[in-house]
């Protein structure tokens, strides 16, 4: 991508002269006339570098300087300056100017400072991507281009203390994205509460969310604080916030303009100070649309949203993810390393996969489960046709599969000694054959 430099002069003269070398050596060049008409343009647009003129009438190159310095990120400034007028030039650079040239100016020396310039912004982009992708990998799997964005959206707000909007999908690592946002802030130590706004009945969401007195309900035989007297200093996710009824919405709202809340049965308000983070899979705009969620709580939850994308728009993580899941259940099964089929990693890598990355990961957790011999071929996927369901694989099939595993493991422990495999199982020999013929080991 080339260079974009937004070059700020009152003469037009000087503009065209620096546009000319610029574009010369393949660099992006637009134009404002003085410091007002280029923070305009800035409010709408980014650059890499700015080179601004020092002498502007209403809003000077040090004036536009201390602008875009307070309010980082902002992009690497350039001072132009007028013969003998260096002295503020230097000033400037301990304000924070990259550097300056002096008029008239030499096309080589503007290149040279240009592409320093440049150079040294690519370096800063490059450290701030390595640090974003690091913090987001403690938490998901990724190597595709959509999600090195997304690493790069959580790490800029992850220490920014604002509301953010988590959606996308179910099964895409919401969750997950939102651990990474409060693993980088200011709360990383505090408390942090999850709360699924769909687990619970919609008229004891408020009492779970705000705390109630003891007797405000039937049921309510002791007081409790509530979720966020309890996230107090810290973060909560309120995940699935789009089943909130409209009633607690508003206790929400209040929540966050004012920091305040008031339990069930109670006539007093206690503070808060809370970050809140929120996850959907709806379209929050249509729900407002159609009277089911609050126009004036829906801005204020989207301060920032993190979109999650589906596994179909980021097919590059598939291989990734399914070398994790693998590690994973070979552990959890006590399997031992798997030789995984070329036809299965194809048909995994093929998708489709409506559930996400939850469906993806359940996908390789039966694989492991009913795979023998040391090898995970998956025939077990072959379906009659794609909308066909996959086979159940709920509590009881889990805990088989982890029994399975850890015979499968200690008879090859033993090299196929079933007497022994018993002795350190600490099961009867019987016990041990039965089992062995009931899962066909």
């Amino acid at each position: 991508m080339k260079p974009r430099i937004l070059v700020v002069d009152d003469d037009a003269g000087v503009r065209y002269t620096l546009k000319e070398i610029l574009e010369s050596v393949d660099i992006e060049v637009f134009e404002a006339s003085d410091g007002v008409e280029a923070l305009a343009w800035l409010g709408e647009h980014g650059v890499d570098l700015v080179i601004a003129d020092l002498q502007m009438p209403r809003m000077d190159g040090m004036q536009l300087l201390e602008r875009l310095q307070s309010a980082p990120p902002c992009p690497k400034t350039i001072l132009l300056t007028a013969h003998g007028s260096e002295r503020h030039a230097v000033q400037a650079m301990k304000l924070g100017a990259f550097d300056y040239f002096s008029k008239p100016f030499d096309a080589d020396e503007v290149v040279e400072v240009v592409e320093r310039a440049v150079a040294s912004v690519r370096a800063e982009q490059e450290n701030e991507q390595l640090r974003a992708e690091l913090l987001l990998s403690r938490h998901m799997v990724f190597v595709s281009e959509p999600m090195k964005k997304v690493a790069l959206l959580v790490y800029r707000v992850a220490p920014k203390d604002v509301t953010v909007l988590i959606t996308g999908p179910s099964g895409t690592g919401k969750e997950r994205v939102a651990s990474a946002i409060v693993g980088g802030s200011r709360r990383a130590a505090a408390p942090y509460i999850r709360f699924n706004c769909a687990a619970i009945p919609r008229d004891l969401a408020e009492a779970e969310l705000f705390g109630h007195a003891r007797g405000a309900f039937t049921g309510a035989v002791r007081a409790r604080h509530g979720l966020f007297r309890e996230a107090h200093g810290g973060t909560i996710l309120l995940d699935e916030i789009g089943e909130l009824d409209l009633g607690t919405q508003g206790k929400l709202l209040r929540v966050l303009q004012e920091g305040k809340i008031r339990p069930v049965g109670e006539d007093r308000d206690h503070g808060v100070d809370v970050r809140v983070l929120a996850a959907t899979n709806r379209d929050l705009k249509a729900e407002v649309a159609a009277g089911r969620f609050r126009e004036d709580l829906f801005y204020r939850l989207d301060v920032v949203e993190v979109r999650v994308p589906p596994l179909e728009e980021r097919m590059d993580d598939v291989p990734a993810l399914v070398a994790h899941f693998l590690d994973l259940f070979q552990g959890r099964f006590g399997t031992g390393p798997l030789t995984v089929t070329p036809a299965l990693r194809e048909r995994l890598g093929a998708g489709p996969y409506p559930g996400n990355v939850r469906e993806l990961e359940h996908r390789v957790e039966r694989v492991v489960a009913l795979s023998a011999g040391g090898v995970a071929d998956g025939s077990w996927l072959a379906q009659s046709s794609p909308e066909e369901a996959e086979p159940p694989f709920g509590l009881k099939e889990r805990v088989e599969a982890y029994e399975r595993g850890i015979l499968a493991h200690e008879l090859e422990r033993c090299h196929g000694n079933r007497s022994e495999a018993a002795r350190r199982l600490g099961v009867a020999r019987v016990t041990l054959l039965e089992k062995l013929k009931k899962y066909g080991l």
